[in-house]
C-alpha cells in the first residue's frame, strides 16, 4: 500500500482469500494506531464496531497495574480487531492504492538473476497447473513466523530466546469484560481482551512443560484458570459465557529474529522478528518497521541511495529501536519476574504518573529507555518511599 501510494508499480501475493483469520494476537497499541491513522485507515476499522479499550488492567504476581496512557498523537484508546477484520482493511487498501493482489497464491520458489540477486518468485494459484513466474526489481518476504521467503534465502536466526508457554483461546458471547492481564505465582496467566461482533477474546498461558497435561481435559483446564486467578470471571465465564468457536492451541515458537535483508530481497514483520505475544507489540512493530522498510525501499528504488544500503539500514534500526522492549518481552513471558523488574513495578504500582508513564511506553510513547533510565527509576523510588535495600537500578 505505502510503495504504491508513492507511484511503484507493486504486486502482493498471498496464499489465504480474505477475510481470512490467522492465529494472532489481536491488540493493536496507540503507536499502531498511529499509523492507521496516519495512513486514513483508523475510520475504517473504527466502522466495524470493534470496542475501545480505555482501561489496562495488569496483575502480575502479586503487583497490581491499572490504568491507561497518556495520550499519543491524540489516541486515547487502543483496540483488539479480529484478523478477519483487520487484514482485509489493509489488503484492501492496497488494492486502492493501485497495488496488484493475487489471493490464493503460494510461493514456492524465488527467482535469481546471474549475480545471485533476488529477482522475483515462482509460485501456484489455487486449481492451477505448473509454476507461475514474476519478476521484479525487489522481494519482500511478509509471510511470517514460518516464512518461506526466509528459507529459501538462508536467512540466519539471531538473538534467540527459547519460548516459555503456550496458549489456549476462543472467543466468547455474553460477558463484557475489560482488558485483562493477570498471572499469578503458580506460572500460569489470563488475558481477556473485547472485540468485534460482541464477542471477548478469552485466553490462558501456562508454561510449555504443562501443555501435554493441560489439552487431555483443555476445556476444564481453560476454565479452572479463570476460577484460580479472578474467581469472579470465572464464575461469569461459565455462568453466563458461550464459547463461540473453537479453542485454539498455539504453542510459541521461539523469540528471535532473523537476517533480515540481502541482494534483491527484504523481510518484514514475523518473517524478520517475531517475540512472545505477552507484551501485545507484535501487530503494532509490525505496522512500524513496515513503515520504516517501505521508507528505505522508496528511496532504493527512486535511486536516491542503493537499495540495499538502504534496506540493511531498516534491519540496523528495526533492531536498535526494538532492542529494550524485545528484552522485556523475553523477560516477563517467562511468567515470574526478575529482581530487577519485581522491583521496579512493584514501586510503580504505588505511583499514578509512573503508572501512566508504563501504560505509555507500552502504548509507544515513550521508549523503553526513557521508563527504564536510572535516574527515572531513582525519582520513582523516592516519590514512593521505596525501601532502600530493595531498589534495584539495572537488570545487570
Amino acid at each position: 500500500m505505502l510503495l504504491a501510494r508513492q507511484g511503484h508499480r507493486v504486486l502482493v501475493v498471498d496464499r489465504a482469500t480474505f477475510p481470512s483469520d490467522t492465529i494472532s494476537t489481536h491488540f493493536i497499541q496507540q503507536a499502531g494506531l498511529s499509523r492507521l491513522k496516519e495512513w486514513g485507515l483508523l475510520d475504517r476499522l473504527l466502522d466495524t464496531g470493534v470496542p475501545p479499550i480505555r482501561t489496562l488492567n495488569f496483575a502480575y504476581t502479586g503487583i497490581d497495574l491499572s490504568g491507561f496512557a497518556d495520550p499519543i498523537d491524540g489516541l486515547t484508546e487502543a483496540y483488539a480487531p479480529r484478523r478477519t477484520v483487520l487484514d482485509k482493511i489493509l489488503v484492501d487498501a492496497a488494492r486502492d492504492a493501485g497495488a496488484e493482489v493475487i489471493e490464493d497464491f503460494a510461493v514456492e520458489e524465488l527467482v535469481f538473476d546471474e549475480h545471485g540477486r533476488a529477482a522475483g518468485i515462482r509460485g501456484k494459484a489455487g486449481g492451477e497447473e505448473g509454476l507461475k513466474e514474476f519478476r521484479g526489481s525487489f522481494v519482500v518476504g511478509a509471510d511470517g513466523r514460518n516464512s518461506k521467503v526466509a528459507d529459501l534465502v538462508r536467512a540466519e536466526f539471531y538473538d534467540v530466546v527459547p519460548a516459555a508457554c503456550f496458549v489456549y483461546y476462543s472467543y466468547f458471547s455474553g460477558i463484557e469484560w475489560e482488558f485483562h492481564h493477570q498471572t499469578d505465582f503458580h506460572h500460569q496467566q489470563i488475558g481477556t481482551w473485547p472485540t468485534n461482533d460482541g464477542l471477548m477474546l478469552c485466553a490462558v498461558m501456562r508454561k510449555k512443560d504443562r501443555f501435554r497435561e493441560f489439552r487431555a481435559n483443555a476445556e476444564e483446564n481453560f476454565h479452572s484458570i479463570y476460577d484460580a486467578i479472578v474467581p469472579e470471571l470465572g464464575q461469569d465465564l461459565r455462568d453466563n459465557g458461550k464459547r463461540e468457536e473453537q479453542l485454539r492451541p498455539m504453542l510459541y515458537p521461539d523469540n528471535y529474529r532473523r537476517r533480515s535483508s540481502g541482494p534483491g530481497w527484504a523481510l518484514v514483520g514475523d518473517a524478520g522478528y517475531h517475540k512472545d505475544p505477552f507484551t501485545g507489540l507484535g501487530i503494532t512493530d509490525a505496522l512500524k518497521y513496515t513503515e520504516l522498510l517501505a521508507e528505505r525501499l522508496h528511496e532504493g528504488l527512486a535511486g536516491e541511495r542503493p537499495i540495499d544500503e538502504a534496506v540493511a539500514e531498516y534491519v540496523r534500526l528495526r533492531d536498535e529501536d526494538s532492542r529494550g522492549s524485545y528484552a522485556l518481552t523475553c523477560s516477563i513471558s517467562e511468567l515470574e519476574l526478575t529482581p530487577y523488574f519485581d522491583s521496579v513495578f512493584r514501586a510503580t504500582s504505588m505511583s499514578e504518573g509512573f503508572k501512566r508513564r508504563f501504560f505509555t511506553m507500552l502504548g509507544g510513547g515513550i521508549h523503553g529507555d526513557e521508563f527504564f533510565a536510572v535516574d527515572q527509576l531513582e525519582k520513582l523510588y523516592e516519590e514512593v518511599d521505596f525501601p532502600a535495600e530493595k531498589r534495584i537500578l539495572s537488570p545487570g
